[in-house]
This record gives C-alpha cells, sequence and structure tokens, in this order.
C-alpha cells in the first residue's frame, strides 16, 4: 500500500489500514457517523494524531462566507472524508478536493464505508500553494 513516489504514503497507508480494520469489523450498512466513530477510535489506538470534524472558513476572494467541516484532519497535513453510500459518485470526489483546495492541504483521502469492500481514493490538490 506505501509507494513511495506518492507524498505521505506511510501516513496515508496507516489510515487506509485503519479503515480496513473499520470496515473488517464493522461491514457496511451504517451511518457515516458510525465509521466516524470507530476510526476515530482505531487511529487513537494507532497513534495516528488528528482533528475530527475539523472547521475551516470558506472565503471567495478576499470576502469570508462560510465554514465547511471535513470529517478528519490528520497530522495537520492529510484530509480524509468519510462517505457510507452504495456507491461514490464524481460529486463525492469533487467534494474531497474542493475541501483540499479550501484548505490548501496536498494530499486528501476520500474512504467509502457503504461498500462491500471498502473503498478508497487518494487525492492531489493540484491547486496546492506551498507556504
Amino acid at each position: 500500500m506505501i509507494k513511495e513516489e506518492y507524498k505521505y504514503s506511510e501516513l496515508t497507508g496507516k489510515i487506509i489500514g485503519c479503515a480496513m480494520e473499520v470496515h473488517k469489523a464493522l461491514g457496511n450498512g451504517f451511518q457515516e457517523v458510525i465509521y466516524q466513530r470507530a476510526l476515530e477510535y482505531e487511529m487513537e489506538l494507532q497513534g495516528i494524531s488528528f482533528v475530527r470534524e475539523f472547521e475551516m472558513p470558506i472565503f471567495y476572494k478576499v470576502k469570508p462566507i462560510g465554514t465547511r467541516r471535513v470529517d478528519f484532519l490528520v497530522e495537520s497535513i492529510i484530509s480524509v472524508e468519510l462517505k457510507a453510500v452504495i456507491s461514490l459518485d464524481p460529486s463525492n470526489l469533487a467534494q474531497a478536493i474542493n475541501y483540499l483546495e479550501a484548505y490548501n492541504l496536498e494530499v486528501g483521502l476520500l474512504i467509502n464505508f457503504g461498500e462491500s469492500k471498502l473503498k478508497f481514493h487518494r487525492l492531489v490538490n493540484k491547486k496546492y500553494k506551498p507556504e
């Protein structure tokens, strides 16, 4: 699962491993919040540092126009968006990419617990601007 050419591959691999453990234990069919709580606990067990439901302001040009919450912000560098749907669609991917762009994060994960097998996508923000 770890590919050296991917930035933060070791950490994203650990997060995906935690999600696999949760899916193995719970299967599919629960609401998203159940998976969110289970993943929170599993990441705590694995010593992964995160903030759950991390809220950030959204700007239009320079004007603040609202806020959004990503399910997890891991080690201040990776967004993790969870879903519990029958199958992911393009709007789910767009939402996860929007979070990366809004928070100016380079890497994110979109994880779906709603299918019989865990599905995940590793996302890269093409608009990322190093600070």
